[in-house]
């Protein structure tokens, strides 16, 4: 029997220049080829925060070059198995995910919204990258591949807290 195919997942933010891009970068660092991964937003701003790219680049070694602010549009003709929303609650609303895959919701501040110089920005970017990397660490962890539908989804919502 052949090995199966990567879970394709997907992180939603708004404006895709910052947590969404931090954790497509790093899942897809760290995941070998169990995970292929992408990141869009409703509202992209087109850009992506140069505080995010410096963290990727300096603090993981995550080369960079391919990534781009882009909407749910341009990765709409993937089948993703997993949404993974990371919006602020309290700050802003979500997007609304591509039909069909997994949910959850692992809410975040945005770093982009920190006010500050120069290293203020960058420590709350190294903040979030750290609390992406816990949480995708708790994901490549599970045995996603057979945990029953109920079971999986409550672990992955799980996830959230840490």
């Amino acid at each position: 029997m052949g090995r199966p195919r990567p879970w394709n997942v997907l992180f939603l933010c708004t404006a895709n220049s910052a947590r969404s891009i931090l954790a497509e970068h790093l899942l897809r660092a760290r995941a070998g080829d169990r995970f292929a991964t992408w990141s869009a937003g409703s509202q992209p701003r087109g850009v992506v925060n140069p505080h995010a790219l410096a963290v990727l680049a300096q603090d993981y070694g995550i080369d960079t070059r391919d990534a781009r602010s882009k909407s749910i549009e341009d990765v709409g003709d993937v089948p993703f198995d997993l949404v993974v929303t990371l919006c602020d609650d309290a700050r802003e609303s979500c997007p609304l995910p591509p039909p069909g895959a997994l949910l959850v919701h692992w809410g975040m501040p945005d770093p982009a919204a920190v006010a500050g110089d120069d290293a203020d920005r960058r420590s709350a970017f190294r903040d979030a990258a750290r609390t992406i990397e816990r949480r995708l660490s708790a994901l490549c962890a599970l045995p996603l591949e057979t945990l029953a539908t109920p079971a999986r989804r409550a672990a992955l919502e799980a996830i959230a807290d840490r």
